[in-house]
């Protein structure tokens, strides 16, 4: 844990099942861009019955040795991939033992991001099986939980990211972040508040378009002081969220997205949009808790 007033690290979750060189790539880039340490974090879990199957003691305390031992190396691995990217980078890495979603989740009190990596599971495998920690890991995070996709994807120049926002409390969040995110890297953001209108007909559908449009002007409202050279885009779309957004950010450097939003006039519910574009989208896709705000 870092002590009151250390820099914030970037926590990276290892696996020692697939070497995720994207997230580390992304985090290690992130970390050196800021200024802070670079966490690699190795959770080790109770040995699954598939591992003891492979003819190895059932003993908990007869694995910790030989699992330490793949640890550690692992973690040298993930540093030494680290600092030949940014050798001045300071690593700070973690072997625990523990669920890995309790793990990332305690380190997430005083980090400035925790990145993970993802091969696209389905939506079965994402709420039910041992191959994601992104959408539990998401419900209890207290910083953005940013999740890198391999392999690399295609971006686009000008260089820029995406936020979507629904109104919520969580789009607030959100923006902050993608505008931080956007000057750090000298890139455009554009900024989509996505309206989509009930199965039922809007009696007014006028009167909402002008609300959904007052929501977003004051969501961005002095962001452009703060941050003078981010060139700023910002449009109401109105569609389905998880396509809309995973459009828009096809060639994006990220898609920054809220969780658990409520907007009510905007309609879309981001902590199931979260969890959509986390299945389709084909950039980094970076969620922020309300508390990241």
């Amino acid at each position: 844990m870092s002590r009151p007033g250390d820099p914030r690290p970037v926590v990276v979750g290892i696996d020692t099942e697939s070497e995720h060189r994207m997230a580390l790539a992304w985090a290690a880039d992130e970390a050196a861009r800021r200024h802070v340490p670079l966490r690699p974090v190795l959770a080790e879990g109770v040995p699954t019955r598939g591992d003891r199957e492979r003819k190895v003691p059932p003993s908990w305390e007869e694995w910790n040795d030989p699992l330490h031992e793949e640890g550690e190396r692992v973690l040298a691995d993930a540093a030494g991939f680290a600092t030949a990217h940014h050798p001045r980078l300071e690593v700070d890495a973690l072997l625990a033992e523990g669920d890995p979603v309790w793990v990332l989740g305690e380190q997430s009190h005083d980090a400035t991001a925790v990145v993970l990596g993802s091969r696209h599971l389905s939506r079965a495998q994402e709420v039910f099986g041992n191959e994601s920690v992104a959408v539990p890991l998401m419900a209890q995070a207290h910083c953005p939980v940013v999740v890198v996709p391999e392999p690399e994807h295609v971006t686009q120049v000008p260089a820029y990211l995406v936020v979507g926002i629904d109104g919520g409390e969580q789009s607030a969040a959100a923006v902050d972040v993608a505008f931080e995110e956007a000057a750090l890297r000298g890139a455009e953001l554009h900024v989509l508040l996505v309206w989509q209108p009930t199965a039922l007909r809007v009696f007014d559908e006028h009167g909402s378009r002008q609300e959904c449009r007052r929501m977003l002007s004051e969501i961005v409202a002095g962001h452009g002081e703060r941050y003078p050279d981010v060139v700023l885009r910002h449009e109401l779309v109105v569609g389905e969220p998880v396509k809309v957004l995973t459009e828009a950010a096809a060639h994006a450097l990220a898609l920054v997205v809220g969780t658990r939003g409520h907007g009510s006039v905007a309609g879309a519910l981001l902590g199931s949009v979260s969890q959509g574009v986390l299945r389709q989208a084909r950039c980094p896709v970076i969620v922020v808790p309300a508390a990241a705000a």
